[in-house]
């Protein structure tokens, strides 16, 4: 492969889009904006600190499973040589402290510290996943956590969470994130039924929890004109419909747990993050925002056309 192709397998550049969507998304809903309008700084820097941080993930992921991949994946960049494991690592390390620093600049930015403390707390997690929590039982929490964090680096940008049911919203996503990562832990081979049950209630309690926000947004007589205008029935089922339509890619993989239907459902789960991302938009910012968050698929799709999701 060439040079370039194999940084963008390397990183799992389709993914990014992801990221982003969270950032974003936890943006606009604490900072309850309505009207399309320029983003301020804050939420710039923000999603660059959200995007770096997915990168060293990517990258920090397969320089310390380097020797596995050797064994089981030999095609990869690093195990095949078309990107050296020392390079790698140095370029993991400098993203992390990318992520850092913009996370720095956009608490400068927003006037919130909490940002930089999100932005330290996902160094750490990022870190601890790829390095020592991945093998064990406790790396899809990890992980899931990472996915929370994303979120909250988006909300502290604007200066929230600003009620209570924002919270679920986070809490949501990173139990949907922490289900991927358990189903998603075999795929190289032939995945393991329970594990893949386990994995897929707690994407569905995940899911559940996030939805229960805006639930709860309704029944405090808040969110846009959209769900104020007697919509939360509508968007309920549209939840429900989403929600069903990632969770059958599931159960067919538990069905038939080959290595090919599991890694079809993991990449259609993560796709759906961008999906689900702008639907949690839509009640809280309105119709336009909730495009401008869906449009992310456009990048992700492109990307998926280079290199694999998973």
């Amino acid at each position: 492969m060439s040079l370039f192709g194999a940084w963008l397998r390397l990183l799992r550049i389709p993914n990014h889009a992801t990221a982003a969507a969270d950032v974003l998304a936890g943006f606009l809903i604490a900072a309850r904006l309505r009207e399309i309008a320029p983003l301020p700084p804050a939420c710039w820097w923000a999603i660059t600190a959200g995007l770096a941080f997915y990168a060293a993930g990517m990258v920090l992921n397969d320089v310390f499973d380097v020797d596995l991949d050797r064994r089981e994946r030999p095609e990869r960049p690093l195990p095949s040589g078309a990107i050296a494991v020392g390079t790698a690592a140095a370029v993991g390390r400098g993203l992390l402290m990318v992520g850092s620093l913009c996370a720095c600049l956009a608490a400068f930015a927003s006037g919130n510290a909490a940002v930089a403390l999100v932005g330290a707390a996902l160094t750490a997690t990022v870190w601890a996943y790829d390095r020592h929590a991945k093998g064990t039982p406790f790396g899809p929490t990890v992980m899931g956590a990472c996915r929370s964090l994303n979120w909250l680096l988006g909300m502290t940008a604007a200066g929230g969470p600003v009620a209570p049911s924002d919270w679920l919203i986070p809490l949501g996503m990173g139990l949907y994130a922490g289900g991927i990562t358990l189903y998603a832990r075999d795929e190289a081979g032939r995945s393991r039924v329970g594990t893949l049950a386990i994995a897929t209630l707690a994407m569905l309690a995940g899911l559940c929890i996030a939805g229960a926000s805006v639930w709860l947004l309704a029944a405090a007589g808040e969110g846009s004109a959209w769900l104020r205008s007697g919509r939360l029935m509508p968007w309920l089922a549209l939840w429900a419909v989403l929600t069903s339509s990632i969770l059958l890619r599931n159960v067919l993989g538990i069905l038939d747990p080959a290595s090919g239907r599991v890694q079809q459902a993991v990449g259609n789960a993560i796709m759906s993050m961008i999906t689900l991302a702008a639907v949690l938009v839509l009640p809280v910012c309105g119709e336009a925002w909730a495009i401008v968050v869906l449009l992310l698929l456009v990048p992700f799709l492109f990307g998926r056309q280079l290199v694999s999701a998973t």
